[in-house]
């Protein structure tokens, strides 16, 4: 589940790592959580930087 490499939600591009990139989700109701990437791939919406200049 979690072997697959994240992709940006727009143009579908592969996220390499320590590319820059942004993140859309809901602001949790939980306190302390310790898996940031679990919690940031099944909460989360990756956006690469390319594709983040659209939303700026």
């Amino acid at each position: 589940m979690f072997n697959e490499k994240p992709k940006c939600s727009n143009c579908n591009k592969e996220i390499k790592n320590e590319e820059e990139v942004y993140i859309k989700l809901k602001w949790p109701k939980r306190r302390g959580f310790t898996e940031i990437k679990a919690f940031l791939r099944n909460e989360g919406s990756f956006i690469c930087e390319e594709c983040s200049g659209r939303f700026r």
